[in-house]
């Protein structure tokens, strides 16, 4: 199988860029192996969900940040679990941390934003985390998109754990508007749960019209990630996309 493409920017100013969406189980499990895992897969952003929110969770995500080769960008508990990683290949050109209509009795929701550019490429970023509910799950992918919109730029990846697989509502929500990487570039792995027999895909990117997928899919296939590191590194497998940004 042809691997991702590398990391790199175009003669037209376009950017290729690597996104990990990665579910880390409040960081629980072996995050040596989770970092292994990071790293080989070479991302220049990681969508992450279930970062830790409590008890000193900015040194804990940074320290897995660092073993990986990444900076901190946003979220953790300000998301309320979403949180936000890039190299130093991208400039910052803002954040924000949402956190969605707490629902009585349900865990608390929220976004982890960010608009940057690599090189002439500029891009929104969302990371998400929907709920158990399908319901309160169906309304949050509608304020996904509208956070999304908000952020008011011509290309964009929105990730995350949607607790749903493909055919269900919040698939075909945000399908009006976004399109499914997996879907637009098989490449790897398709299911992301549970990470020792996995048999749905609930985790998955998503990107406007205008951004190219090179390829999307678990990284089963990628040198240097080993099958007992995925098995060890949390309850979920990462996904991985190798996109095109256009200059803008």
């Amino acid at each position: 199988m042809d691997q991702l493409p590398n990391s790199r920017t175009e003669s037209d100013g376009s950017a290729v860029i690597r996104v990990l969406t990665y579910n880390v189980r409040s960081l629980r499990d072996d995050t040596a192996a989770l970092a292994r895992v990071i790293t080989a897969c070479a991302p220049d952003l990681v969508l992450v969900q279930e970062a830790p929110r409590f008890f000193r969770w900015r040194k804990k995500l940074t320290r897995v940040a660092d073993a990986a080769g990444l900076t901190y960008l946003a979220g953790g508990a300000p998301a309320a679990g979403p949180a936000l990683l890039c190299t130093l290949r991208a400039d910052i050109e803002r954040t924000e941390d949402i956190l969605l209509p707490l629902t009585p009795g349900q865990h608390r929701r929220g976004l982890s934003t960010a608009v940057l550019r690599f090189g002439q490429a500029r891009l929104g970023v969302l990371s998400c985390h929907l709920s158990l509910r399908p319901d309160e799950r169906h309304a949050q992918a509608g304020l996904l998109l509208d956070h999304l919109a908000a952020l008011d730029v011509p290309h964009a990846v929105a990730g995350g754990d949607l607790n749903e697989p493909p055919g269900g509502r919040v698939f075909r929500r945000l399908g009006d508007g976004l399109r499914d990487a997996w879907t637009t570039a098989p490449h790897g792995g398709e299911y992301t749960f549970p990470a020792t027999a996995p048999d749905r895909r609930i985790d998955a990117l998503f990107t406007t019209e205008g951004v190219e997928v090179l390829g999307c899919g678990v990284p089963t296939d990628l040198p240097g990630v080993a099958e007992d590191d995925l098995r060890a590194a949390t309850d979920h497998l990462p996904v991985l996309a190798a996109l095109r940004i256009p200059a803008s």
